[in-house]
Order: structure tokens, then sequence, then C-alpha cells
């Protein structure tokens, strides 16, 4: 099949569409946190951002011989305003386990079957990436909901993001010893840089 003809072509704008409007999104999300003082959450959110660009630049990429041409397509794109943090973080966790289930998932089916194998598999591994952001979300919507963002029941290691002091302890300090940035900027020192 020919590339100009394809239903890969149009996935792939899809795909870029969805990713930059997930980058907007979660630097939204992250104005959010940040106003609430959560600033791990903050980062959370930049962190998959930054992620979700590099996932619309490698789908854009592929559209490179398009170039000063329009690709028109249809698609349906989440509209996730809350001033909740949490209703934020599970926003998120949906709409990327919607990726890896289903958009990704097809749109490399549809790639393989139409013959494009380097973008089937970029469009495999990406959906597979969605997964692990949608876990990611969903761990620290689980944390905030059971109130443990800041908390264990046994000891723990906690690192400020400011400074990268480390704290022991059944609890982050609700200031920084050191740059006496808030709470807010502690996480679990095995959860960063926010990976799994």
């Amino acid at each position: 099949m020919e590339f100009k003809q394809s239903k890969t072509k149009e996935n792939l704008m899809r795909g870029f569409a969805g990713e930059s409007q997930a980058i907007n999104r979660y630097l939204f999300s992250a104005a959010v946190a940040k106003s609430q003082k959560l600033k791990v959450i903050e980062e959370i959110f930049i962190f998959t951002a930054n992620q979700e660009r590099s996932h619309a630049k490698v789908f854009y990429n592929f559209l490179k011989e398009f170039a000063g041409q329009n690709i028109s397509v249809d698609g349906n794109y989440p509209v996730d305003i809350h001033d909740d943090v949490v209703k934020l973080l599970r926003a998120a966790q949906h709409n990327e386990y919607q990726e890896y289930e289903f958009d990704y998932t097809n749109f490399a089916t549809v790639a393989r079957e139409e013959g494009f194998t380097k973008i089937y598999m970029a469009f495999d591994m990406i959906a597979n990436v969605e997964k692990t952001h949608g876990d990611r979300f969903g761990k620290f919507a689980d944390l905030l909901e059971q109130d443990k963002l800041f908390k264990k029941e046994i000891e723990a290691e906690w690192m400020c993001l400011k400074c990268g002091h480390i704290h022991k302890g059944m609890a982050a300090p609700g200031v920084c010893p050191i740059c006496s940035h808030a709470q807010g900027y502690f996480t679990r020192l095995n959860m960063v840089p926010f990976e799994q």
C-alpha cells in the first residue's frame, strides 16, 4: 500500500494530535498541583509531558514526506479540567490506558497490516510506555487518596526534589532542613525519577 493513501498516515496524525494535547493537559495539571503546593505531583505531570513530547515527535517525523501539506483527521479528545489533583491523576490514568489498550494498539495493527513495519513497532512500543504512564498516575492517585503520599507504615527514605536531601523516617518532613522547601517537594527515594 502507498503511504499517502494509508490509514497509517492518518493514525500518525491522530497520534501526533493526541500527544500534543496530552502535553498541554499535563502542563495545565502541573499548574494545578503547583497551586496546591504538591511539587512532586507537579513534577510527575511535567516529567510525563516531556515523554509525550518525544512520542509526538516520533509520530510527526514519520510524516516528513507530507511537509507543506495538510492531513485531515477526525478524533475525540478529552477535556480534563478539574481543581482536584486526584481527579486530574485519574483522568490522566484513564487516558493513558485508552491509548495503550485501544488507540495505539489498534494503530499498530493497522500499520502492520498495511506493511509499515517501523511504524507498527513505534506504535506498539509507545503503547507500552503509555501503560507505564497510566500505572504511574494511578499509583500517585492511590497514595493521595489513602493519605500516604508523604507517610508510610514503615521507615522509608524521602528525597527533597529541590536540593536532594534524603530524610529517613515514617513520613517526609514538613519542611526540608536544608533548603526549607515544603513537604510537597518530597517523594520516596525509590520513586525518583517517578519510575515504577
